[in-house]
């Protein structure tokens, strides 16, 4: 489980990428770099984490289901998750 600040921290970007994307766009279509440098380095979607949705976990994240390994593989064997069973051979 990740920490409450670290799921905090990823929505405040999250959000401040939304907010800027337009702005960002625009900027880099007229190629004025300067510009885009006086913009908050927090508006880059680049510094965007894949997270999982119940968790927050960073790693491991299985981008299909927007979940990381672990909770995949409790709600798969809980059957929550259709169309997805334990295979055996």
């Amino acid at each position: 489980m990740a920490k409450e600040s670290m799921k905090a921290r990823q929505r405040k970007r999250e959000a401040m990428v939304a907010r800027y994307a337009e702005k960002r766009a625009k900027l880099k279509a007229e190629g004025n770099y300067d510009a885009l440098q006086a913009i908050p380095r927090n508006a880059s979607p680049v510094r965007l984490r894949n997270r999982c949705k119940l968790t927050g976990r960073p790693r491991g994240y299985m981008r299909v289901f927007g979940i990381c390994r672990n909770q995949f593989r409790q709600l798969a064997s809980d059957g929550k998750i259709p169309g997805v069973t334990k295979s055996s051979w």
